[in-house]
């Protein structure tokens, strides 16, 4: 068994008869949302996906545009980036924005009725006007044409901004409906690399709605509570690649026994 799997079976598992608050990630819940099934083999059974490979040019940039937000929320200015969107804010200062934006930390709220305790971990606030903080988002891309929200498989991105804004309303501080991606797309037309890649950088508002997060923590739970594993999620790869595989390994154990 790989190092990876011998970590995920006893590290952070759901126990039905405990009453402590369990710890559930933004990431989990949206886990839950595409598919139940892996979640529950992940948060019940210990048997969590394969990681995927860090992308570690988006971790760049996400970490040269916290710095340079940053020198503007010491100065109390908008970015410039801010003045060419027309939106009236400035980066928003708070002792606790560190640890917001730690993945192991993030801004953390306790859900009695599903005993979750949920996380996320920001890129960045923005405060406007009155008060309302922005949520705000960091995307990296390198795609021909203008970026935009419009594929079906960024649907994952409103929902993790509408799972933010959620928390810091539960947390009491107001939040402007209208959050923020700061989409930044490589520029790949260049003739040379010449150690530099540039980027067009588009704000983008996305009004959330985080009506569903509620609903979503007590089916989450539900799931959890139950003995009996969620059905094969017709849509889910991961599902799909594990019915293949048994399939084909039953196959082949049977030829073994009857050759």
């Amino acid at each position: 068994m790989s190092q990876y799997y011998r970590a995920t079976r006893t590290k952070n598992i759901y126990d039905p008869e405990s009453r402590a608050p369990f710890w559930l990630s933004r990431s989990k819940l949206d886990n839950f949302l595409s598919c139940p099934r892996c979640f529950y083999l992940d948060r019940r059974l210990g048997v969590g996906q394969p990681p995927g490979y860090p992308f570690n040019l988006n971790s760049a940039v996400d970490s040269l545009l916290k710095k340079e937000f940053d020198s503007y929320r010491r100065k109390g200015e908008p970015h410039p980036l801010m003045v060419e969107a027309g939106i009236d804010a400035i980066p928003y200062k708070h002792k606790d924005l560190d640890t917001w934006r730690d993945t192991f930390k993030g801004i953390r709220f306790h859900h009695e009725e599903s005993n979750f305790e949920l996380s996320g971990a920001i890129d960045d606030l923005w405060a406007d006007k009155e008060g309302k903080l922005i949520v705000v988002d960091y995307k990296a891309t390198a795609k021909d044409g203008e970026v935009s929200l419009d594929a079906e498989w960024q649907d994952g991105y409103k929902r993790q901004m509408e799972i933010y804004q959620w928390l810091f309303r539960q947390e009491g501080y107001p939040v402007s409906e209208t959050g923020y991606f700061v989409y930044c797309n490589g520029d790949k037309s260049k003739e040379r690399f010449d150690a530099m890649l540039s980027f067009s950088i588009k704000v983008i508002p996305y009004t959330g709605d985080d009506s569903w997060v509620g609903k979503s923590l007590l089916d989450a739970a539900t799931c959890l509570r139950t003995n009996s594993v969620p059905p094969r999620n017709k849509d889910c790869d991961y599902c799909a690649y594990r019915e293949a595989a048994g399939n084909a390994l039953y196959k082949a154990k049977r030829s073994e026994t009857e050759g």
